[in-house]
C-alpha cells in the first residue's frame, strides 16, 4: 500500500539530492521547549492527540540542545534566565530555527518591568513570531509549518550553516466576538 505498489518491479525513481535532504530536514524537526509560563501549557497541548504535532514530524521534544534544531521560546523571559536561553541557543546544531511563542516572549507582554526582557529577539535571532496571550495550538502548528515551507525553498544550508533569521509573523486564527449582552451600570 506504499510507493512500492505504484512503481514497477524493476523501476527507479529520480530526484534531486537537495529535495531529498530538505524532505528529511523538514519532516524531522526536533523542538527544544523553553516554556516558562502559561504559553507552555499551550505548547504541551500542541503535542496532544487533539492537535497532533506528530503529523508534522516535530513531536520529539528533546531536552538536550545538542539534539535539537528548533527552539520554542514560550512565555516570559526574565533577565536572570536570558543567559540560560542564550547558552541553549548556542549549543544547538546548525541550521537551527527559533519560534517566539506568545506576547511575553515576543514583546514582554503585560510585564513591562525591569526584570522581564522585552522580546527575546534582542538576544537571540527569531525566525517566527506566534502572537497571542496565550496563542492557540493551531497558531504554533502554523509557525512550525512556516519553518517547514522555508526549509523546502531554502536548499542546502550555506557553508558553516549560518543564516539570517526569517522574521515571519503568524496571523491570529481567531477574532474575539463582542459580548452578547451590553454592560450597564446602575438602574
Amino acid at each position: 500500500m506504499g510507493i512500492e505498489a505504484a512503481l514497477p518491479v524493476d523501476g527507479f525513481v529520480t530526484t534531486q539530492l537537495r529535495r531529498v535532504i530538505n524532505f528529511a530536514r523538514r519532516n524531522s524537526l526536533w523542538p527544544m521547549p523553553f516554556a516558562t509560563a502559561c504559553c507552555g501549557i499551550e505548547l504541551m497541548a500542541t503535542a496532544c492527540s487533539r492537535y497532533d504535532l506528530a503529523r508534522f514530524g516535530a513531536e520529539v521534544m528533546r531536552f538536550s540542545p545538542r539534539q535539537c534544531d528548533l527552539l520554542i521560546v514560550a512565555g516570559r523571559v526574565s533577565i536572570k534566565t536570558m543567559p540560560v536561553l542564550q547558552r541553549i541557543y548556542q549549543q544547538m546544531t546548525e541550521p537551527k530555527w527559533v519560534i517566539s511563542m506568545g506576547a511575553c516572549a515576543s514583546t514582554g507582554g503585560v510585564f513591562d518591568t525591569y526584570a522581564v526582557v522585552q522580546g527575546c529577539d534582542q538576544f537571540i535571532p527569531v525566525d517566527v513570531y506566534v502572537p497571542g496571550c496565550p496563542p492557540r495550538p493551531e497558531q504554533l502548528i502554523e509557525g512550525v509549518m512556516a519553518i517547514q515551507r522555508h526549509i523546502d525553498r531554502e536548499g542546502m544550508p550555506p557553508p558553516g550553516g549560518k543564516r539570517m533569521p526569517l522574521g515571519i509573523a503568524i496571523q491570529p486564527t481567531h477574532a474575539p466576538r463582542p459580548q452578547p449582552v451590553g454592560l450597564t451600570l446602575g438602574n
